[in-house]
């Protein structure tokens, strides 16, 4: 393999955010969205380097002024962007096989062209250019978010959106496989089926599977045998259960609740803690103002001893249909 995708527990340089600032992401609930960020922002910033991509000085002003006095290893960069998710457009950092840096450029469409995406789609570029580091440019229309690897050489995915018509829909299976497996080093890859109502990505795996180490798989499942979710939750655990890594042995698959239904204006929201993210020294993790909270939280601290496991409030994010994995993005050492 000439590249290889680090996983995310892997030692990070910074975490890339954009400063939210596009309302109609959260119309009519935007004006708490920037203190989730201001959160999420000093959390990380305890032990990593803290990249904010702001429009112009106006913005990258307000940004300052929430994030107040305390902006030790925050720094802002003026590249414009459509959205706040860099985990779905931003540079996708991978090493080639002498260890060296290079940045990604995979095709984003605003998952399937449901947004202006004109900026976002130029971010890796632009962010590259200011690194003054390689950019390796794919023809695959890919996420951050619709991935999540071991490092080791697994990939987890989802059929309905790498194979969605909106995506690549001129290319089979295999072709896709292939893609991901030159550009990722990834050649063991596993695909599940169902989404999570209300996600309107089509499917990404950040809301219902994520590698918590080498061997270790962390599944949403929901308890509650009426809830829409709970057929296509469950099928994903049984499918994970019968996988196997890169090695050819089994997973050691933990099912992680799913919240409590969040909704608002009459919509259900894709509110799940598998949207957590794993920084150098805290894994962040949405909780949403109910008694499986507790039962989230407990179980990752388990699978990461070594790191402080977080909630951050996210009953506001999710409204705009994503939460702290959606924010964020990481640049490897």
């Amino acid at each position: 393999m000439k590249y290889r995708l680090p996983a995310e527990w892997e030692p990070h340089e910074a975490t890339w955010l954009a400063w939210p600032h596009y309302e109609k992401h959260w119309p009519g609930k935007f004006e708490p969205i920037p203190f989730v960020y201001e959160k999420i922002a000093h959390a990380l910033a305890q032990n990593e380097k803290v990249n904010i991509l702001v429009n112009d000085e106006a913005m990258e002003n307000g940004a300052k002024k929430i994030l107040g006095n305390n902006l030790n290893n925050i720094y802002f960069y003026r590249v414009p962007t459509n959205s706040s998710w860099t985990r779905d457009y931003g540079p996708i950092y991978v090493k080639d096989e002498n260890g060296n840096l290079l940045a990604e450029d995979w095709i984003f469409n605003a998952w399937g062209g449901q947004w202006e995406y004109n900026l976002d789609d130029v971010v890796p570029q632009k962010i590259a250019g200011l690194q003054k580091i390689p950019l390796i440019s794919t023809k695959l229309v890919l996420e951050g978010g619709s991935i999540d690897v071991n490092g080791k050489g697994s990939l987890l995915t989802t059929r309905q959106c790498l194979l969605n018509k909106n995506r690549n829909g001129n290319l089979t299976q295999k072709q896709i496989e292939k893609s991901l497996a030159e550009f990722l080093g990834t050649a063991n890859i596993l695909w599940l089926n169902e989404a999570v109502t209300g996600d309107d990505t089509s499917g990404h795996i950040d809301e219902l599977a994520r590698f918590t180490d080498a061997n270790t798989i962390v599944c949403s499942l929901e308890e509650n045998p009426a809830d829409v979710n709970y057929g296509g939750l469950k099928k994903n655990y049984e499918d994970l259960l019968a996988m196997r890594d890169e090695k050819e042995k089994k997973f050691n698959v933990v099912p992680l609740p799913m919240p409590d239904p969040v909704i608002y204006q009459g919509q259900r929201l894709p509110a799940s803690y598998c949207n957590f993210y794993i920084a150098n020294s805290v894994v962040l993790v949405p909780v949403f103002n109910c008694p499986k909270d507790k039962i989230a939280l407990e179980t990752l601290q388990k699978l990461f001893p070594d790191r402080r496991v977080m909630g951050i409030d996210c009953v506001d994010l999710v409204w705009g249909l994503g939460t702290i994995h959606c924010s964020t993005q990481q640049q490897p050492k």
